[in-house]
């Protein structure tokens, strides 16, 4: 399907990612949906989405008897193509070339699944649990002469336009905190009542032609 435009769940024995430069594959994309949330006083309504990254060559047991898995890593960005949106920032930071407005207007961002990039990670620990998190300082192109090793995890999306049933497959597979978040909108809302949902345009155009 086409959409047009924070760390993982951090569990008691989580142990981030050392801060550092990594070569990085996108694998899953979740539509948040809109979310609520109020900034300098002013509320605001935000479509949101949430992109995960794995750390193909950095691997560890989780969890015993599981084998190792490559690290992950998310972040939200709001569903904007804004030239001052910073999802557009990223994605002209991490493709190493502006988008024209008529590519920004159409980019579909499932498009960025299964594609490589590398990936800068800093730390920080909250005052409020003084814990230590790994956050996305940025995202650029592969270096030149840089081969991202295959893909590990499976190809993972979550949208509104998928099945019910399979919508709330995937929703179970989420973290209480995400499960929480997209509850709260309204795109979800609205796929709990499938009589309201509309049917796509048959004359919606593809945009296979736009490049990443």
């Amino acid at each position: 399907m086409a959409i047009i435009a924070e760390n993982s769940g951090n569990g008691e024995n989580y142990v981030p990612v050392d801060a550092g430069t990594y070569m990085a594959r996108c694998f899953s994309m979740v539509h948040i949906g809109t979310v609520e949330m109020t900034w300098e006083g002013q509320v605001k309504h935000l479509n949101k989405v949430r992109l995960s990254w794995e750390l193909p060559t950095e691997l560890k047991e989780f969890k015993e008897g599981e084998g190792e898995k490559p690290y992950v890593i998310s972040k939200e960005y709001t569903l904007s193509m804004h030239e001052k949106a910073n999802l557009r920032k990223t994605l002209e930071s991490w493709r190493g070339a502006p988008f024209t407005e008529d590519q920004a207007k159409a980019f579909d961002v499932t498009k960025l699944l299964g594609v490589e990039c590398m990936l800068s990670i800093i730390h920080s620990v909250p005052k409020a649990d003084g814990r230590t998190y790994a956050n996305i300082s940025s995202i650029a192109k592969l270096m030149k002469g840089s081969v991202c090793p295959e893909q590990i995890n499976p190809r993972f999306e979550f949208s509104y336009d998928q099945p019910t049933a399979e919508l709330l497959e995937k929703f179970e597979s989420f973290p209480d905190f995400l499960k929480d978040k997209i509850k709260s909108t309204p795109e979800w809302k609205k796929a709990q009542m499938p009589e309201t949902t509309e049917v796509a345009d048959e004359d919606e155009k593809e945009t296979d032609d736009i490049p990443f």
